[in-house]
């Protein structure tokens, strides 16, 4: 799972900047307001808007944001988003899965593919990229001030459910099936726990690495999929350098 760490940490750097703040507090929002239309305004009993709120205050979201996101929920705002996945590769075969919130399946289908080909990537049929990712339960915490080793860390992860743990330096992150997501963390939590990331997300079986002369412009794809309002996430089976190749 290596890649997908390396990767995630590049993210982290990359969502710290003031540039990316608003369009990040956007696409929550947009999150938001779809799993409030779908079950409800009230977390306790809408575990998808649970998750979403998770991951709106890891993302430090002001609380105004959520809220005017929930208010127009509730006040009966009718704009449809549907759910999408686009599916293409890198150079070298790395697999890119791109997921978004759309109301647009037209323009969003066209400004995906523009990105992924501009940059010599090429799309993929449904399927044929998305079977090298498995579906996890993510966690992140904060080593700084935390007084507890691998091993303690480890004991705490299992016993709460979890399946894997990776550790760095700065950072504990916990691996867990997908249909256990709220039991971990709610073990986790009970335990003192607190996350810097909380989330479903997409982990590659195998990472392929990025040739180097290929890195500025893989990059440059991946923000440019990340750039658009409509696009949620956006994973890949890339083995990057262990520098930022932005930097």
């Amino acid at each position: 799972m290596s890649g997908h760490s390396k990767w995630h940490n590049i993210q982290g750097r990359k969502n710290a900047q003031d540039a990316k703040r608003g369009k990040i507090f956007q696409k929550i929002s947009r999150e938001l307001f779809m799993a409030a239309k779908q079950g409800g305004s009230d977390p306790n009993n809408n575990p998808s808007l649970r998750l979403v709120m998770d991951k709106a205050r890891a993302a430090n979201m002001p609380k105004d944001n959520i809220k005017r996101a929930l208010d127009k929920a509730e006040g009966g705002d009718t704009t449809q988003y549907d759910e999408v996945q686009y599916e293409g590769y890198g150079p070298a075969g790395i697999g890119v899965l791109v997921e978004a919130l759309t109301d647009n399946k037209n323009r969003t289908s066209s400004d995906v593919r523009v990105a992924i080909t501009r940059h010599g990537g090429t799309m993929a049929g449904a399927g044929a990229v998305s079977y090298m990712f498995n579906r996890k339960g993510y966690f992140v915490v904060n080593r700084e001030g935390l007084d507890v080793d691998e091993d303690q860390m480890l004991e705490a992860v299992l016993e709460a459910g979890a399946e894997d743990l990776q550790t760095s330096d700065d950072e504990f992150e916990i691996y867990t099936d997908p249909k256990d997501f709220s039991v971990v963390r709610d073990a986790l939590e009970e335990q003192g726990f607190h996350f810097t990331t909380s989330e479903l997300t997409m982990v590659p079986e195998t990472t392929v690495p990025v040739p180097e002369d290929k890195l500025e412009t893989f990059q440059n794809m991946i923000d440019a999929l990340e750039d658009n309002d409509d696009v949620q996430n956006v994973y890949t089976s890339a083995e990057w350098p262990d520098e930022d190749p932005t930097k």
